[in-house]
């Protein structure tokens, strides 16, 4: 019998997995948006998100999360971190037992620092859990490029049965038990692609884009590791493969807002005339906040974070955004 899935969101990257998941399971689509619903079902387009993309004729679109939820073997989370503990509370009545939920969003929770999989296990007890992360623009998948991505939860047996439902053609799924480790992963590099969105806004070449890149990946690390990640992660897709993408495609949202504030505009005009959310600015406090906890210095992180809360300007940062690199590589202080 064939897992039936539950997807909840309707922006770009919910969408891409959905139409994904479709040619190897049957899944129903929940997004708010009644236009969004319309759209997939009547025209096979995600007009607001993926204008111009043809969708699988086998993906359906609801707004009634009751259905979806009610009706899935998996469920899939793909709102953003803002919105994400009220949609599980409103589908935790629905979900029958022991139904794993995967999470596909790349944030924390800003009020209490959680990862989503840890708000899942808050919300939904006794549920297994896990991510779909790596490095993954939505819309060279739509287009039919090869791509790459990790499925990871903490039980070996449980994440073998699900690759499949994720792994199609060009889309390759690898699995990983270190959940931790893979969620964080996605959510840090973020916070750098932004860092080196400002460097390329400023004007800055090849050089520093390769070291601003390779210092924040050692940061991302120690995080990761003092959390109790496993250092291997890092290196792998969801650590250093995500990073790279996001650093470097102009698909990537967090690079777009460091290009910009690099232009010298101010962080509330930038999200204001976006469609859609750049979580490493919501996750920047709460990466400080952590790097604080474990007594760990993220210098990279931390001019981020000036610059997306409006203390400092990017180009008065991006002068000392590189002066962990001046003591031992493997060993900063």
């Amino acid at each position: 019998m064939r897992l039936k899935v539950g997807l909840l969101g309707g922006g770009s990257w919910g969408t891409t997995v959905a139409s994904v998941v479709s040619r190897n399971a049957p899944i129903t689509l929940w997004a708010r948006d009644a236009e969004t619903v319309d759209g997939i079902n009547a025209d096979n387009e995600n007009h607001k998100y993926l204008p111009g993309i043809k969708l699988p004729s086998a993906l359906r679109a609801t707004n009634d999360l009751a259905e979806v939820v009610a009706g899935a073997d998996v469920l899939v989370m793909g709102v953003p971190s803002h919105s994400f503990r009220a949609v599980l509370e409103e589908a935790a009545s629905h979900l029958r037992p022991w139904v794993p939920v995967i999470s596909l969003t790349k944030g924390l929770e800003l009020a209490s620092g959680k990862r989503m999989t840890e708000l899942i296990e808050e919300v939904l007890p006794g549920h297994p859990v896990g991510v779909l992360t790596g490095p993954n623009l939505a819309r060279e998948i739509m287009t039919g490029q090869a791509a790459a991505s990790v499925l990871s939860m903490e039980d070996e047996i449980v994440v073998r049965a699900l690759q499949p439902v994720f792994h199609s053609g060009l889309f390759r799924v690898y699995t990983n038990t270190d959940l931790l480790g893979c969620e964080l992963g996605g959510v840090l590099k973020n916070i750098i692609a932004i860092a080196v969105g400002m460097g390329d806004g400023l004007g800055a070449g090849d050089n520093t884009r390769s070291a601003l890149m390779t210092r924040g990946l050692s940061e991302i690390t120690r995080l990761g590791v003092a959390m109790g990640g496993r250092a291997e992660t890092f290196a792998g897709l969801t650590g250093m493969g995500d990073l790279i993408a996001t650093c470097t495609s102009p698909l990537s949202r967090n690079r777009h807002v460091g290009v910009e504030l690099g232009k010298g505009r101010p962080i509330d005009e930038i999200i204001a005339g976006m469609n859609m959310v750049a979580e490493g600015v919501k996750s920047a406090p709460t990466v400080i906040a952590l790097a604080e906890r474990y007594g760990l210095d993220m210098p990279i992180a931390r001019d981020v974070y000036d610059v997306t809360q409006g203390k400092r300007s990017a180009q008065e940062v991006f002068r000392g955004l590189l002066r962990s690199a001046v003591g031992d590589e493997a060993h900063p202080g």
